[in-house]
């Protein structure tokens, strides 16, 4: 019988299990959404609990769908939302305080003042990331600071700290295992990418002790076995990846200047960089894409922080759609925005600008601006956005990106796809499947069992829709140049 790989896809706003065949053919997925937490303006929080509960829940719900039993199931990898702190008490298996979630801007004024004392620069070549609050650094700090007694618990080796993936690992293993990979601890900014281990000089400036910090593991490796009493006791914990890097390896990314576009709830252009940890001059990240068989591949990384949240708000909040596709439809009946720009500079603005300050602004209304005026707008707000990091980085790297291959779930829309490949200029690749980064995870545990190789991940990529670029070359240029006029008027807002 053919072997199955599992794949936990743990997100910002949902946790998911999907099986897969060696093929990489999806054979039975389950998704729960689980609750956000907005406590003062610019926080955002989990809990954990409701994290580990939902992807119990889906893993659950996964075995045996289709008449596939657990012993069919060859291995599980782990793909995770990035950045987001947890620190549990290591004797209960408690946080001690919410996760601090990626997006989350509390220790914005922490960063500014790091900055203040000229350290950017050094953070910058010891990690490849930026003083923001964006990573876990700072938020690590925070909860230390906030919970009575927990810096001294710290200390004392009583605390544990984890990304996400170290959350559910520690759970899945029930305490056994306390590791991260190198994907994930490089968005820490405790870790050095050049020695792949956490870096003194960091932790000594954050303020972050050692005996907090999990194990760094390669991405495709041993993280242990699943505890007996739980689904799919005694399954081998194969790979853990952060959820942008798995996405690059699922969508056969595997060559230098290879890249890929993720859209969720951000937006992330991450592109193969191959050995060498190429340094930003535009205001990129340089991170680690995956570490194999004792060799690291980096990436160069642009994030936007607000993508398919920006469908949501107008979902949610405005209530001018009730679904995405109604926003799809009722996008597709005009041919342009009428000249409106939404900046959706919800919780600032990411790469690469690195605003926390920028707020979100609708400009060039006029009377006739409609509601299919306002989805348009929303859907060129996450394609301008790529653009902008896609510029920054052809320019860091000296390259042109021929093609940018698209995955999650705005990858459906072919409004979107459109939209983007006219701004961008180039063609715009999505695959028979929008679960690049679910494979992705599955791919690099059936490559550290034995059951793929990197060519075979190569050799299933990938077309089956492709959008060219229709945008003439003037009206292309006039749309960039407005945009980055209204992105101008964004900045510094919250000071």
């Amino acid at each position: 019988m053919t072997p199955y790989l599992l794949a936990l896809d743990q997100g910002t706003t949902s946790s998911r299990a999907l099986l897969f065949d060696a093929t990489g053919a999806l054979v039975a997925s389950h998704q729960q959404e689980f609750p956000q937490h907005y406590p003062r303006p610019g926080w955002v929080e989990h809990d954990p609990e409701q994290i580990w509960e939902s992807q119990l829940a889906c893993l659950e719900r996964v075995l045996g769908s289709g008449g596939i039993s657990p012993r069919d199931i060859a291995g599980i990898g782990i793909a995770n939302q990035r950045e987001t702190a947890i620190v549990w008490d290591r004797t209960t298996g408690r946080a001690i305080h919410p996760a601090i979630v990626w997006q989350d801007r509390r220790t914005a004024a922490a960063c500014d003042t790091l900055r203040a004392s000229g350290v950017e620069e050094r953070v910058s070549d010891v990690t490849g990331l930026r003083l923001d609050p964006y990573f876990s650094a700072t938020k690590i700090a925070w909860i230390l600071d906030s919970v009575a007694g927990a810096r001294k618990a710290a200390q004392a080796g009583r605390l544990a700290f984890g990304t996400v993936d170290t959350w559910l690992l520690w759970k899945l293993t029930r305490g056994a295992v306390h590791a991260t990979d190198t994907s994930n601890a490089s968005r820490t900014a405790l870790m050095s990418l050049t020695t792949g281990d956490w870096d003194d000089s960091m932790l000594e400036l954050f303020n972050v002790p050692r005996a907090l910090l999990p194990e760094i593991r390669p991405t495709a490796g041993s993280f242990g076995v699943v505890a007996p009493g739980l689904p799919c006791a005694g399954m081998p914990i194969a790979a853990i990846v952060g959820d942008q890097q798995a996405s690059l390896f699922g969508q056969a990314c595997l060559e230098p200047g290879r890249a890929k576009v993720t859209y969720g709830t951000g937006c992330f252009l991450l592109a193969n960089s191959g050995a060498k940890a190429v340094r930003s001059r535009h205001n990129l990240l340089s991170t680690v894409a995956w570490r194999i068989g004792g060799e690291t591949s980096y990436a160069l990384e642009g994030s936007v922080f607000v993508a398919g949240a920006a469908i949501q708000w107008l979902r949610d909040e405005l209530k001018l759609v009730s679904t995405a596709q109604e926003l799809d439809e009722l996008a597709r009946t005009v041919p342009d925005t009428g000249g409106l720009f939404l900046v959706p500079a919800f919780a600032g603005l990411g790469a690469p600008y690195w605003d926390p300050s920028a707020r979100g602004m609708m400009i060039g209304m006029t009377r006739g601006t409609n509601r299919a005026h306002l989805c348009r707008a929303v859907l060129e707000s996450i394609a301008h956005q790529t653009v902008d990091i896609l510029e920054a980085m052809e320019a860091d790297a000296g390259v042109s990106i021929a093609e940018l291959r698209v995955d999650g779930g705005a990858a459906r829309s072919d409004v979107l796809r459109q939209i983007q490949a006219d701004l961008a200029g180039r063609h715009v690749v999505a695959g028979d499947s929008t679960e690049a980064t679910a494979w992705g995870a599955a791919a690099l545990a059936g490559l550290q069992l034995g059951l793929l190789t990197q060519d075979a991940i190569s050799e299933r990529a990938f077309v089956s829709r492709r959008n060219a670029p229709r945008l003439a070359h003037e009206a292309r240029t006039s749309l960039r140049i407005r945009w980055r006029e209204a992105v101008k008027r964004s900045l510094n807002w919250a000071v």
